[in-house]
């Protein structure tokens, strides 16, 4: 599968965002399961894109999503939403990680904005300590209501019913 180069290694992650930083890029971060992509994340990652100069989406593994939110997930595997993600503009890179928070990967990018959905408190982003202990700020994105990957299996399911 194409993925226009956008996957980056954890080998790969701290000196490409050296090089960035060294340039004056202002470096935004996200992360998500993104499986099933639908309008509320494309809002999500347009708007995360437009605090800075370059977004890099942390996406949860396979085994990442299996853990944090069902054995029966994710519905699309992680090389067909690299791909998929990878065709959206607004992304730069895209960095799997297998733990179920992305708090090792926003150590090591640490991001001059950290970005989530309106669904997280405050106090509850992971990495959000981090981001503003080295200058950075976290900002909330509101979500699109009832645009959800769960809502849309549920809708799945009720309208053509259990296989």
């Amino acid at each position: 599968m194409e993925t226009n180069n956008k996957l980056l290694a954890w080998t790969d992650i701290s000196e490409t965002v050296k090089g960035l930083k060294a340039a004056g890029t202002r470096i935004v971060f996200t992360n998500g399961c993104f499986d099933i992509i639908h309008p509320g994340h494309i809002k999500l990652l347009q708007q995360a894109r437009s605090l800075g100069d370059c977004l890099i989406l942390g996406l949860n593994s396979d085994d990442s999503i299996k853990h944090i939110k069902d054995p029966r997930r994710p519905i699309l595997q992680q090389q067909e939403r690299v791909a998929v993600l990878s065709a959206i503009s607004c992304i730069d890179f895209i960095v799997l990680f297998d733990e179920p928070t992305p708090q090792n990967l926003i150590e090591a990018i640490i991001p001059d904005v950290l970005v989530k959905g309106g669904d997280w408190a405050p106090d509850k982003i992971v990495g959000a300590q981090v981001v503003q202990a080295n200058g950075g700020r976290v900002e909330i994105v509101d979500l699109e209501d009832g645009l959800s990957t769960t809502n849309l299996i549920q809708r799945i399911v009720s309208r053509y019913g259990r296989p």
